[in-house]
């Protein structure tokens, strides 16, 4: 029996293969049927659309998503990075002006969403400040019973942060 040579030592970690996905049995939808007859309705198909029809669309879109996902990882490997960002769908998006528009528009809108609702300022967003502050006593060691502050505490911390609202907004208005 011949000597057999030793093993290979492999001094960069190998490439990541993107391998095809197994086939869907035939007839399985990725998204409820009726989602998808709502999409046709409203793209201006009849009220009921025919099953071949969902299913042709309902493969076309799941097929789009993949591709989609596959070349932003290709992009982010290409990047040396092993998470996909955001920038890597933009990176895909690059020749599709309409499609890149509108994402970025999407996420305009989102991070304007994310600022207002931020500057929102409601009695849920000082509920959440009292939790806050009663999380700082409670290392502080300024504990009640249980560690829990009173409901009666509370309410009192919130009617005085409205009365200080009211007061500044009156001497505002008398300026």
């Amino acid at each position: 029996m011949p000597p057999q040579p030793p093993p290979i030592a492999f001094t960069k970690k190998p490439r990541l293969r993107i391998q095809p996905r197994p086939p869907r049995p035939p007839g399985t939808l990725t998204f409820d049927h009726q989602i998808v007859e709502a999409f046709l309705t409203a793209f201006g198909d009849s009220d009921a659309p025919l099953p071949e029809t969902v299913r042709c669309l309902d493969e076309i879109v799941t097929d789009y998503i993949i591709e989609t996902c596959h070349e932003a990882a290709a992009s982010a490997h290409h990047a040396r990075r092993s998470k996909i960002k955001l920038d890597d769908f933009k990176f895909m998006l690059r020749r599709d002006t309409a499609k890149l528009g509108r994402v970025s528009e999407m996420l305009e809108t989102d991070k304007e969403l994310k600022r207002k609702r931020k500057a929102f300022d409601t009695d849920e967003g000082a509920v959440v400040k009292d939790s806050v502050e009663e999380g700082a006593a409670r290392k502080d060691g300024g504990e009640k019973e249980g560690g829990k502050k009173g409901k009666d505490d509370g309410d009192k911390e919130r009617e005085k942060k409205k009365r200080k609202k009211g007061k500044k907004d009156d001497d505002a208005a008398a300026a």
